[in-house]
């Protein structure tokens, strides 16, 4: 299997490792948390979201490139052909990237918190770095405990879409709070599929990811039952009157949740086939993250 991966062009594994369609998680919490502030105020700061969202991408670079150095240093990256650190052979440069694009992105959420006068946006955003830290840096490692996907739902849900909703009121919303669960259970989603192909290089490197703990198959009908959250959250939502009933704008992305289960129950135990599985899961987020947005502003 690696052969096949250090067979692939080069263009295509530098894709791979660059990870365009994982930048959604940076776009999808800004864009939610910023349509709920219009729903609720009618105003949007353009120049907030457009700084907020650069910033939140480049941070986003950081955690992408800081891991393939931390995963580099334990060796469980040691079959990945698309690791940066691997296809550079430069784990230094790398790491200084990395840290390049956390300098400029913290930049630009602290000139938010100079325009407001308010610290509150960066000390949110600060926490979601540290968090994103001990995801696999050292001394905790806490992904390779199998905390990952706890620490995505709160890193990605709750914490950055409240820094979103507030960059723009200033203040906080249960609507908001609310909406940050299914984005949270979504984002974590995107994880929880990354292991399913990898269990051999996680048990090597002793990293005991959900699916090492779960097994394949359990890991699969689990998944069942977080595609569904995402649905009967909405609705209830909606029910309870705390989202308009434009929300359920995000049934159209129910294609890909199906399409996501039916993939990883068929192929669960079969890492060559489901690794894409993480890819559906992309789509399920953007598309349900994006619906979702649509229908706040509707």
């Amino acid at each position: 299997m690696t052969t096949k991966l250090i067979e692939r062009p080069n263009s295509k594994l530098w894709l791979a490792a660059i990870k365009p369609p994982m930048y959604s998680v940076a776009v999808i919490p800004i864009s939610v948390g910023t349509a709920i502030a219009f729903a609720e105020t009618q105003t949007i700061n353009w120049s907030i979201f457009s700084t907020f969202l650069i910033s939140a991408i480049l941070i986003i670079a950081w955690l992408n490139l800081s891991n393939d150095v931390f995963d580099s240093e334990t060796g469980i990256d040691k079959n990945k052909a698309h690791s940066l650190v691997n296809l550079t052979g430069n784990k230094t440069l790398i790491f200084g990237l990395a840290n390049l694009f956390l300098a400029v992105g913290v930049s630009g959420i602290c000139a938010i918190s100079w325009w407001q006068k308010d610290p509150t946006v960066i000390l949110l955003v600060v926490l979601c770095c540290a968090l994103g830290y001990t995801y696999q840096g050292p001394p905790f490692r806490l992904g390779y405990q199998g905390l990952g996907e706890i620490i995505c739902f709160f890193t990605f849900g709750p914490l950055a879409l409240a820094a979103a909703y507030y960059s723009q009121t200033q203040t906080w919303s249960a609507t908001n709070f609310a909406a940050s669960a299914i984005v949270g259970i979504t984002t974590s989603i995107i994880l929880f599929c990354s292991h399913f192909h990898q269990v051999e290089d996680d048990l090597a490197a002793g990293k005991k990811s959900p699916i090492v703990r779960l097994g394949t198959k359990k890991g699969a009908q689990l998944l069942q039952w977080l595609c569904g959250s995402v649905y009967a959250l909405t609705v209830l939502f909606v029910a309870l009157g705390m989202f308009p009933i434009w929300t359920l704008l995000i049934f159209g992305s129910l294609p890909f949740a199906i399409d996501l289960c039916r993939h990883v129950t068929d192929y669960h135990d079969q890492p060559g086939k489901v690794s894409n599985s993480k890819f559906i899961a992309v789509t399920l987020h953007f598309s349900s993250g994006l619906l979702l947005a649509l229908g706040f502003v509707l």
